[in-house]
């Protein structure tokens, strides 16, 4: 009994090790034979919604400062600014505040910023169409959203945004992508994020993850819960962009977006051999949902953040199975296993 036990033991262990290097050679055989053609989700029509949207650029403002009275003024008018974006409440003292933004406000080399963001952003028109045409959308699904103002600024790399439902900053020497003589400190796989075109589908993901929108049951802490909280809110933002890629929302290269949908199979295999979904395990959850430039215990190809993919990729499924479910149906569903089972999500092999 007990060799035939150890013998059966170790032809498990075989087998795990052989799926652990299936899945390890099924990345390694990526190939990159072209694009795939990317369709647009359903474009609402808006032409009959009209917004007005409250947009300001202060980034002449702030790099134009005199003197630092001039500069607490202009922080006193625009207390978000003040308050929320520059953090105030993190000095000691009004006067160690001023003194340090009217430093670096002053500091020659913030003139390459504005330089650069000049040439990125032109007059900014562009971005403002974007911001448009997103709330459009947004009064499209719901009516009565607020609509929030939004200030554009140069921080000197000091923060990306500031995103609440009244008013949304950004700081565009943060967003001027992979040319920029300057850029934030941080690693290339979380770089990709901060591009021009990241800007705006970035504040819909951030509304599309608030649970003003995205309803959720607190006391669900599995990570199935998690994968479809972030599941919800890229398919909330991609509603708001239609015909954004879906790559730009979830910071994939091209490469990793053919392997992941390439893929799925392989991915969903480990996710039930690691017993994944209902697992309350925080290291387990930062493995397969955190930010991490790959997830390794997947593949050597398999990008981060694989979870928060595969959880989009069963919101899709549920709402392809329930063409009655509208976007405001499916953000206020708190219960991520009926949304999971509804779905149907299993990936077949290829």
């Amino acid at each position: 009994m007990n060799y035939l036990l150890s013998n059966v033991m170790k032809y498990k262990a075989i087998a795990r090790a052989l799926a652990r290097m299936f899945l390890v050679i099924g990345f390694l055989f990526l190939t990159a034979c072209g694009e795939e053609k990317e369709e647009c989700a359903f474009v609402p029509e808006t032409t009959a919604i009209v917004i007005d949207l409250e947009f300001e650029s202060l980034r002449n403002e702030l790099i134009d400062i005199s003197s630092k009275d001039q500069l607490a003024s202009l922080l006193n008018k625009h207390k978000g600014l003040r308050d929320n974006f520059f953090r105030r409440d993190q000095y000691p003292s009004d006067s160690a505040f001023v003194n340090e933004l009217y430093r670096r406000f002053t500091n020659p080399h913030i003139d390459t910023l504005l330089i650069e963001v000049e040439q990125v952003f032109g007059d900014e028109s562009d971005l403002k169409k974007e911001f448009e045409e997103a709330f459009k959308n947004l009064k499209y699904y719901y009516p009565e959203a607020r609509i929030p103002k939004i200030e554009t600024v140069i921080s000197g790399l000091d923060n990306d945004m500031f995103v609440s439902d009244s008013l949304i900053i950004v700081s565009l020497d943060y967003f001027l992508g992979t040319g920029a003589k300057y850029r934030p400190a941080m690693y290339d796989y979380l770089l990709r994020q901060y591009g021009k075109v990241n800007i705006v589908p970035s504040c819909m993901m951030i509304f599309g993850i608030d649970n003003q929108f995205n309803a959720t049951n607190e006391k669900d802490k599995t990570a199935l819960a998690d994968m479809i909280t972030y599941g919800k809110s890229f398919y909330f933002a991609k509603q708001m962009m239609p015909c954004v890629p879906d790559s730009i929302f979830i910071w994939y290269t091209a490469e990793e977006m053919r392997g992941a949908r390439k893929n799925q199979d392989l991915i969903w295999a480990r996710f039930i051999e690691d017993k994944l979904l209902y697992s309350t395990s925080r290291v387990l959850k930062q493995k397969y949902l955190g930010d991490r430039p790959k997830t390794a215990e997947v593949g050597p190809e398999c990008p981060g953040r694989i979870g928060q993919w595969v959880g989009w990729q069963i919101v899709k499924e549920y709402m392809e199975t329930a063409p009655d479910v509208s976007l405001p149906k499916l953000m206020s569903t708190e219960n991520a296993d009926r949304i999971f089972k509804e779905s149907k999500y299993k990936p077949e092999r290829r």
